[in-house]
């Protein structure tokens, strides 16, 4: 509550700017496929629903990413208190991310269902845990970030241009089955496009599910997660309260 208060407010759009960010952000983008020729990407997947499934989860990813590094210095002062520990604050910033970016989803898609050009989830249990999985896994990457970020402007300064380099390697724009065969096993074993497979497989009917691996991504995730553990806890030593 702290942390929606103190980004948001009650300052001129206030808590509604927590979903209208990201949702004006992936209207843009659809925006401007709508006016290509193309309209569909394969039978039964339309390129604005692919986009705004994309778009609005790569956009969660980002928050939580470029939000990781200055996570510490931003509520400082809420470490004198011995409760309140640099997990609670990291995942309350993860949280609040991930309920506006899936509150700009739900408006997006619910919207295209309207139009007739998107239609109801086909899997939804394989969305929900592909959404999980994409979760865990920028949040266990948060803890790395903040903890490495911590005294260290230097590694500060590459987190915001990391995040531009994965937009079009994350795979929220492609599919691995456009690739040629040969590169699928490569591609498909990227813990992001794997993710983005799996919820693309819960939404749409025609979506191929032979290019995402849960337990795969859920071990790379246990393994960020240990590595995060240890990273903020290291920092926590280091933290001088005056």
């Amino acid at each position: 509550m702290r942390e929606l208060h103190t980004r948001y407010g009650k300052r001129g759009l206030g808590y509604a700017w927590l979903f209208l960010e990201p949702m004006l952000l992936a209207v843009l983008v659809v925006s401007l496929k709508m006016f290509s020729r193309e309209r569909h990407y394969g039978a039964g997947i339309g390129v604005v629903p692919f986009i705004v499934l994309g778009y609005t989860m790569f956009i969660m990813f980002r928050g939580i990413w470029n939000r990781a590094d200055s996570a510490l210095e931003a509520n400082l002062p809420l470490m004198y208190h011995r409760m309140v520990t640099l997990f609670d604050i990291l995942l309350s910033r993860a949280l609040l991310e991930a309920a506006a970016s899936m509150t700009a989803f739900a408006m997006l898609i619910g919207l295209c269902i309207m139009l007739d050009m998107a239609d109801l989830p086909a899997r939804p249990l394989y969305f929900f845990t592909g959404f999980l999985q994409y979760f865990w896994f920028s949040f266990a990457l948060s803890m790395i970030v903040c903890g490495a970020t911590y005294e260290n402007s230097t590694l500060q300064k590459f987190v915001h241009p990391i995040s531009y380099i994965l937009l079009p390697l994350s795979g929220a724009f492609f599919m691995v089955k456009w690739f040629p065969h040969n590169f699928h096993g490569l591609i498909a074993y990227w813990p992001m496009t794997s993710m983005f497979e799996e919820m693309r497989y819960g939404w749409f009917e025609a979506a191929p599910d032979d290019f995402f691996y849960p337990a795969y991504v859920i071990t790379i995730c246990m393994v960020l997660t240990l590595l995060g553990l240890l990273s903020i806890k290291l920092v926590r030593r280091k933290v001088e309260l005056k």
